[in-house]
């Protein structure tokens, strides 16, 4: 059997502490977006160009994916890299059944409460609390999802498809992005997508978000570093920054109407629909320009990024699993306050604030908790500490 080749050192000895730093920020920016008519969320990215946070954290589970395993698989052969991927896989498959549960208990216990079946209606329950058993089993095949639920089951199908792919970007990483890109299209070309239930399909289509997966795990096994040439080129960075101010042109006469007279009908007619669903070649084309402009003001060996600032964002990034399930409970705790005790913007800021405050908290919970585990059992290698959803596999 012809050995794993080995990867680059320097691809996986050090941490980038940017990933733990925007994966938090995109964590903090779902959160708000999953609260409905929050004024605070016009702060978040997706008001201003074609992508949001979604964009983010795929992209660095694609890329911390292949820092944590891609050194695994190198070493120590395909069975065990992948074992190591399927077993993070499943664990993200309990929380997300866990989280389903708590989540479901939540709002069942505040309509009724509250005698309120709207709150069924607005989150997709109502099917489950017409019929709990099929629900519950369809839940369990990843098809009946309530709403803010459809992310985590992404991410356990990107990591169910990972370890072949791994073991095809450490042997040819052009061919895997390539093959990445192929699926896309042919996505694309056929309409195919997950079903789910009771209709309908997958709000995120695993067959087309694996294409930015993918491509962060090609950028960890030493693609950015290929590319680094051409990222800090000034031309690319111009065509970057007119790429977000037209995207920025163009969001902007989504909430003001009237600026669109501006847009050419030709225009119009290219660019829509900006499909979420199978992540559009024009969200894609603004997460990497943003990713682009982003790269230019905060290199990787950035003093701040050690500061106190910043360690807020880096440690719910560290813990990412945890806090964007905590992330989605308190996003209908909100709600609840917005709908049953004030919707006035002071207490839309203030709740917003205390939702962020407490996903640190339970963060820094976790770190402190690991810091004291990891003293007494020894340091962990360094690959294992990097993982994808937050502590190691």
């Amino acid at each position: 059997m012809k050995e794993t080749p080995r990867i680059s050192s320097a691809v996986v000895a050090e941490r980038d502490l940017r990933l733990d730093l925007f994966r938090g920020v995109a964590l903090w920016l779902i959160f708000l977006d999953h609260i409905p008519s929050n004024a605070v969320s016009w702060i978040t990215i997706r008001n201003y160009g074609f992508s949001d946070a979604t964009e983010i954290f795929v992209f660095i589970s694609g890329f911390t994916a292949a820092f944590v395993y891609g050194k695994a698989m190198s070493e120590r052969g395909f069975v065990v890299a992948a074992a190591r991927v399927w077993k993070r896989a499943w664990q993200i498959y309990v929380a997300h059944i866990f989280l389903f549960a708590i989540y479901l208990a939540e709002i069942a216990y505040i309509a009724q409460s509250f005698d309120n079946p709207l709150y069924g209606e607005e989150m997709g329950i109502l099917d489950f609390l017409k019929q709990p058993d099929v629900t519950i089993l369809q839940a369990l095949l990843l098809k009946f999802k309530p709403v803010n639920m459809d992310v985590l089951p992404l991410y356990i199908v990107l990591l169910a498809w990972f370890p072949p792919i791994l073991w095809l970007l450490l042997r040819s990483a052009s061919l895997a992005l390539v093959a990445s890109g192929g699926l896309y299209a042919l996505m694309w070309w056929f309409g195919w997508n997950f079903s789910s239930y009771p209709s309908g399909s997958w709000v995120f289509n695993p067959y087309a978000w694996q294409l930015l997966f993918v491509f962060g795990a090609w950028c960890a096994l030493g693609g950015a570093q290929r590319l680094g040439r051409w990222l800090t080129s000034p031309v690319v960075i111009g065509f970057a920054a007119v790429y977000l101010l037209f995207a920025f042109g163009i969001a902007l006469t989504w909430h003001i109407p009237r600026f669109g007279i501006y847009v050419p009908k030709l225009v119009s007619e290219l660019i829509y629909p900006i499909d979420k669903i199978n992540l559009d070649v024009l969200r894609i084309a603004h997460f990497l320009a943003l990713a682009v402009i982003t790269m230019h003001f905060v290199p990787r060996n950035w003093p701040a990024l050690k500061s106190r600032i910043f360690w807020p964002a880096i440690v719910c990034g560290q813990h990412s699993l945890e806090t964007f399930c905590f992330g989605v409970f308190l996003s209908f705790a909100a709600h609840f306050v917005f709908t049953e005790v004030s919707n006035r913007i002071f207490m839309q800021i203030l709740v917003s604030a205390l939702g962020i405050a407490f996903m640190v908290g339970a963060a820094a919970l976790l770190a402190w908790y690991k810091n004291i585990e990891r003293k007494g059992s020894g340091q962990r290698p360094p690959f294992v500490q990097a993982d994808l959803a937050g502590g190691g596999s």
